[in-house]
């Protein structure tokens, strides 16, 4: 399939805009002229060993943002802290999915992307053809505003925070991983966002197709979705990688396929240990992904903790074995 941005961003990484940093600086001073303003109330979910916590603080140009705060209900002394992403559609979900990182023993910050929730479908298309009112613009700058608000929580140690996310979430783990300068690591499953001109060649299904149908209708605007996307895609934001980072894929991913998740670890700033799992489609490696995590972030928090050398990678944008 051909791409549908013109020559010479057809067969190309989208490269990184100028003015990158002062664009995303420009995004966080907005969002910094509002207060957090966090606050939590709990909920009562029948669990015994889990307290659930119904978060909210202002993100991008002061507005609210949502989130389930999960905390172990036994523990003592501040907690690592998980701020977590998820797929396209998905929201925050209910206040009981997803028990694996509290149960580690993690404070879990489940943020609620904006708009989103309930499958809901079209926002990757949102101010498509400007920077400055792309939706995930706004999007990133909440990921960095929850990092903040996690960190502001008297459970939490702040100087051991992850952001983790899958699909959608995944991109957005990356964009905050270049955005927050002392995370101590960033994990992006099968990461959606992400090189953006072999995506829409390759796609065969998901958010990628609603992009390329949109520019099938309008290709006299592939060069300004070409430049919105450079300053969101997780090719760039890789490049501006700080945090180590985890990345896996599914060979047989028909929605983010795995050339791009590829292309982002072969990017990475930082160390990098990347992952490709052989007839996994979306999903990646799953289960397998999930018990990797938790052991890499026992690992990353224990170190932040008494700053001993950061762990070497197995291999740097290229298949583990």
């Amino acid at each position: 399939m051909t791409s549908p941005f013109p020559a010479p961003l057809g067969h190309e990484l989208l490269p990184t805009p100028a003015d990158y940093r002062a664009y995303w600086d420009e995004a966080l001073e907005s969002a910094h002229r509002h207060p957090l303003d966090l606050r939590r109330t709990p909920v009562d979910t029948g669990l015994t060993t889990v307290d659930v916590f119904d978060l909210s603080f202002r993100g991008a140009g002061g507005r609210p943002v949502s989130a389930w705060l999960r905390v172990p209900r036994q523990r003592s002394g501040p907690l690592a802290a998980v701020v977590h992403a998820n797929g396209y559609g998905a929201g925050r979900l209910s206040p009981i999915d997803d028990l694996t990182w509290s149960a580690a023993g993690h404070a879990h910050l489940t943020v609620g992307t904006h708009a989103q929730g309930g499958g809901s479908t079209g926002h990757l298309l949102d101010g498509i053809d400007d920077p400055r009112r792309s939706y995930y613009r706004g999007v990133f700058v909440d990921a960095v505003r929850a990092v903040e608000a996690v960190r502001a929580l008297d459970e939490v140690d702040p100087s051991r925070v992850a952001m983790i996310g899958n699909s959608q979430g995944g991109g957005i783990a990356l964009g905050a991983g270049a955005l927050v300068p002392d995370l101590v690591a960033v994990l992006a499953q099968a990461p959606f966002l992400t090189a953006a001109p072999l995506a829409l060649q390759q796609a065969a299904a998901g958010p990628w197709t609603e992009l390329r149908a949109y520019l099938t209708e309008h290709p006299a605007r592939a060069a300004a979705v070409a430049r919105t996307l450079a300053y969101v895609d997780g090719v760039t934001s890789a490049r501006h990688a700080i945090a180590p980072g985890w990345i896996s894929d599914g060979l047989a991913d028909d929605i983010c396929p795995p050339a791009t998740a590829r292309a982002a670890a072969t990017a990475y700033a930082a160390p990098v240990v990347f992952r490709e799992w052989p007839g996994a489609g979306h999903e990646a490696g799953g289960t397998a992904d999930r018990e990797t995590a938790v052991r890499v972030l026992a690992e990353r928090f224990g170190r932040s903790a008494d700053r001993r050398p950061l762990p070497q990678p197995r291999c740097r944008g290229r298949r583990d074995p």
